[in-house]
């Protein structure tokens, strides 16, 4: 069995005894837990139904209050705080791969890719639900296949989003699911300021060589 050293003791008392502050807003949760109460409904009840439209409808106008709050919201529901390039996205990916990245208060960049991907997703699924309803598509079978494989199309997304909350949870030894339910995270031990765009970030907890924290 590996022994426990003092520093790593000192870094989880650390971790439980660091301040919480506030990350998500209230709209930014709101949109959250409804969007995903809006999928899982649309799976659940029959297509067609006009409570299946009903979610579909709600869901597409959650999308774009998303995309309205993320260029007007607060700092960490912005775009312009978690959206990155490319460059930065992978650069994210092989840290994280190595077992070096670091935490961020808000998204990261690799979460940033996912959030557009899912919100990309329910705009094509509820457009083309939509379409079927005009005259012009009424009935074209090529169109409700097409909806059907965006919708399980997006049913992955989904269900990759959530397995990575879930991982990131247990790498960076802070419930992710709970941050969205009051809005809270742990504040940033070691802040850094990262070479993507100058965001404030910490070690992760596998980093051999994170310098410990200095205590005045």
């Amino acid at each position: 069995m590996n022994a426990i050293t003092p520093q790593a003791a000192g870094r989880e008392a650390g971790r439980s005894a660091a301040p919480q502050v506030k990350v998500w807003d209230p709209l930014v949760r709101l949109f959250h837990w409804s969007l995903a109460a809006c999928i899982l409904g649309a799976f659940l009840v029959e297509e067609g139904d006009t409570a299946h439209r009903f979610l579909g409808y709600t869901a597409l106008g959650l999308v774009a209050f998303r995309l309205l709050w993320g260029v007007v919201g607060s700092r960490h529901a912005r775009f312009g705080d978690f959206v990155r390039g490319p460059r930065a996205v992978l650069a994210y990916l092989r840290e994280r791969l190595a077992g070096r990245s670091q935490r961020r208060l808000g998204h990261n960049p690799a979460g940033a890719v996912m959030i557009l991907l899912l919100l990309a997703g329910v705009t094509a699924v509820g457009l083309t639900g939509w379409m079927q309803t005009l005259d012009a598509f009424w009935g074209a079978e090529w169109l409700e296949e097409v909806h059907e494989v965006l919708a399980y199309g997006l049913l992955a997304f989904v269900g990759a989003h959530v397995l990575a909350a879930l991982v990131e949870s247990v790498h960076y030894r802070e419930n992710l699911v709970a941050a969205m339910l009051h809005g809270r995270k742990r504040a940033l031990e070691e802040a850094a300021v990262a070479p993507d765009q100058g965001i404030p970030r910490e070690s992760g907890p596998s980093s051999s060589h994170a310098p410990a924290a200095r205590r005045g």
